[in-house]
């Protein structure tokens, strides 16, 4: 049994995560943002599923509450777990905004950034001191960042920026044998920015149609990949981008 935190944990990616976790046999803490009602029934589904949950209120992009989150999250660990210490982090916290070029604002840019890479190099620095040596990092990033859609140039740059954090990571924490990959799904049919790919016919249908096996990926399948990823047998796998896209756009 591992103790995994998963940030944006309540709804999407993050939920699919946090319950095929469970069914390996993990105990999970989830993030959220907004919706504590949302949260709590990811916890009640793990806590269903016979593994411990919990649940940690946290906005990515306020860097200057993190200090406040490590305590309440150490305090956690101690009342619940009767440990000091966690093995997986997943930085699966963010948003989506689609908008050319030449219309994004600087106010849409650093929004983006303060959620996507600022908040996630800073949450990592933060949380580094209590993940145990031989840990996991799994870092999200997108299938935009190898391959280019209009309205996406700020949101994939970002992504680029995770991508390459996440090389250093690994090469500055392999001391600690702690392991530091980065999954990058294609289009998912989840609310993610506003449930474009979910509830669009017209977009589903054009995604499945550069997809190679056919179909918009699910959440389950992320959230799959993530369940193998963090496993013991896939601790040689260190460093890397991992695209999760069923070959969007080959």
């Amino acid at each position: 049994m591992k103790i995994a935190l998963i940030t944006g944990g309540s709804r999407g990616l993050g939920k699919s995560m946090a319950l095929h976790l469970a069914q390996k046999g993990h105990d999970v803490i989830i993030t959220y943002q907004h919706s504590k009602t949302e949260a709590q029934s990811v916890v009640d589904a793990i806590q269903q599923l016979g593994q411990k949950a919990a649940l940690l209120q946290l906005d990515i992009a306020q860097t200057k509450t993190f200090p406040l989150f490590f305590e309440a999250f150490k305090a956690l660990l101690a009342s619940q777990w009767n440990t000091t210490h966690f093995d997986i982090l997943i930085n699966n916290a963010g948003i989506g905004i689609n908008t050319s070029f030449m219309e994004t604002t600087e106010e849409q840019f650093d929004t983006l950034m303060n959620i996507h890479l600022k908040g996630t190099f800073f949450f990592i620095q933060t949380l580094l001191p209590i993940l145990n040596d031989g840990g996991t990092i799994i870092n999200i990033s997108s299938g935009l960042a190898r391959f280019s859609l209009p309205g996406f140039a700020a949101y994939a740059m970002m992504k680029g920026g995770i991508e390459v954090l996440t090389r250093y990571l690994a090469l500055e924490l392999g001391k600690r044998s702690i392991t530091v990959n980065v999954l990058a799904p294609g289009a998912i049919a989840t609310d993610f920015g506003g449930g474009v790919v979910r509830d669009n016919e017209n977009a589903n249908a054009f995604i499945a149609s550069q997809t190679a096996l056919g179909r918009v990926g699910l959440a389950d399948d992320i959230g799959a990949a993530v369940s193998l990823l963090v496993s013991d047998e896939a601790h040689w796998i260190n460093g890397e981008r991992i695209e999760v896209s069923g070959g969007m756009r080959l």
